[in-house]
């Protein structure tokens, strides 16, 4: 699975710590999403979030790394521009701003508001053109 990667995995040497097998494909660029600090950095509506594209199949170590069964993450697929033979979609990781004490509002977000993190989530990522990019390395 191609996942884009933002903050500490972004490092060849933390990842490697997470998983065993993994290959960066290579920058990339996440649109409709920015990035937000907390207690780990997260993503809010808006803006763009540059990053990295990761390969593995390692996904469970990636979930519990970024704590989804405890609810601190989700991921969340999005699709992905880049050349054929690539996958068409990437998952991201978008972290609960309550649970991480971050500055980020998802539409919904009233104490009257209804549905969960998760359903606002998904709610947006339907709405907006959420996406990312595989970033052209420029050659020197």
């Amino acid at each position: 699975m191609d996942v884009f990667v933002y903050g500490t995995l972004t490092e060849p040497d933390r990842v490697a710590e997470v998983l065993d097998s993994f290959v960066f494909v290579g920058p990339a660029t996440l649109t409709g999403l920015r990035l937000v600090e907390g207690r780990y950095p997260t993503l809010a509506p808006g803006g763009e979030t540059a990053g990295r594209l990761l390969r593995t199949d390692e996904v469970a170590a990636l979930d519990e790394y970024e704590g989804v069964r405890e609810g601190l993450c989700l991921r969340e697929s999005v699709p992905l521009d880049a050349p054929e033979g690539h996958p068409s979609r990437a998952a991201v990781y978008v972290g609960d701003p309550d649970r991480l004490d971050a500055d980020a509002t998802w539409p919904g977000d009233s104490p009257n508001a209804d549905g969960g993190f998760a359903e606002r989530v998904e709610t947006y990522l339907e709405r907006a053109d959420v996406r990312v990019r595989l970033t052209p390395e420029k050659r020197v």
